[in-house]
């Protein structure tokens, strides 16, 4: 991105612009909203740039009038410097969906961007305002963007949340990671964000459990084994709160109740080299009949993403062994399970792999 050394050269003549340009904007939806209800998208940029234009004659910005177009932001530019982004809705509020958070379309040297805002419902109107003083949250349709709201009070706005200025986060290397850290750090517990990054998409559609294959079944049960220790513990429906939320969003799969995975009964024997184990509840058989898958998908998720599975600091050295400790501990609450020691019999079925 390329910064300019004078960000806002002449910015109260820009101001008495944007000010002339508002009132004529208003004055005319008085005078004729028939016509102005008829302008929207690029009609509507044009028409603005056009009575930016004519106010600008005599002025510093005389000629310096660019509407953009196309997938560009902001629409409009003067000087090069300074930006007006055009935003509208038929209905009777203030609030709509805006741009990108990466601004990877941005227009090169713009520093300072406004967004002017058109209500085209009766009565028509139009506000103004520093682009940054009216995106309240992030919003996801096909990207994350900002949700614009006219109406914001000052003080309330996205950067005021995460306490980082519109013009820090904007020109970071990665500044949707430093948005989804901060919504992260405001989920609630058995809450996950249904967008994370480029690499952690989830399916486009949904599935339901049924109708996925077998195989498939099987892969997320043991990732489900990794990610969610706690199934390995005490009888509380309380330990599959988190599993629901992480199924949609991660794998695009919706099964009516996720206890059902989890809660074939029984109890039966497990030979492990020259030893006998003998009643082990069926959790942990499934489990150790997994181990191999389990081994694997620990290797190929990152300690950092284990980490906040897990709620503790692992390494990539020690993932592994936390992920037996965790286990094993879980198991401890469970009284079918108080005869087996878990940690040792993962460790000798492992040996022998």
């Amino acid at each position: 991105m390329i910064i300019s050394e004078n960000s806002e050269p002449n910015r109260s003549q820009f101001n008495t612009l944007l000010s002339s340009t508002l009132e004529a904007l208003n004055n005319e939806a008085v005078k004729s909203p028939k016509v102005i209800s008829t302008l929207a998208g690029i009609k509507l940029e044009s028409y603005i740039g056009k009575v930016m234009s004519e106010l600008a004659v005599g002025t510093i910005f005389e000629d310096s009038i660019q509407v953009i177009g196309g997938q560009k932001f902001p629409d409009i530019i003067a000087q090069k410097l300074y930006g007006i982004e055009v935003k509208t809705t038929t209905q009777n509020h203030w609030k709509t969906t805006g741009n990108s958070v990466l601004e990877s379309t941005r227009v090169a040297d713009v520093e300072r961007i406004f967004m002017l805002f058109a209500k085209l419902a009766n009565p028509i109107e139009f506000r103004c305002r520093p682009y940054e003083e009216c995106l309240s949250e992030v919003v996801v349709t096909h990207s994350p963007r900002y949700l614009i709201d006219m109406n914001l009070p000052l003080g309330q706005t996205i950067f005021d949340k995460m306490n980082t200025p519109y013009d820090t986060l904007r020109k970071k290397k990665n500044p949707l990671g430093h948005v989804v850290d901060y919504y992260k750090s405001n989920l609630k517990p058995g809450e996950q964000l249904w967008w994370i990054d480029n690499s952690n998409v989830s399916n486009i559609s949904i599935k339901m459990w049924k109708n996925i294959g077998r195989e498939k079944q099987k892969e997320i049960i043991t990732k489900i084994m990794v990610y969610f220790t706690e199934i390995f513990g005490n009888n509380s429906r309380k330990k599959f709160e988190r599993i629901p939320a992480w199924l949609v969003t991660r794998e695009g799969i919706v099964t009516p109740n996720i206890r059902d995975l989890f809660s074939s009964g029984g109890k039966s024997d497990l030979l492990v080299g020259n030893k006998l184990y003998k009643d082990i509840p069926r959790i942990f058989l499934n489990l150790f009949n997994s181990l191999t898958l389990v081994i694997e998908i620990i290797a190929q998720t990152s300690y950092i993403e284990l980490s906040e599975y897990w709620g503790i600091r692992t390494t990539e050295k020690n993932k592994i062994s936390d992920w037996i400790s965790l286990v094993s501990e879980e198991a401890k609450r469970i009284s079918d399970a108080q005869h087996l020691d878990i940690k040792k019999i993962i460790n000798e079925i492992i040996a022998l792999k």
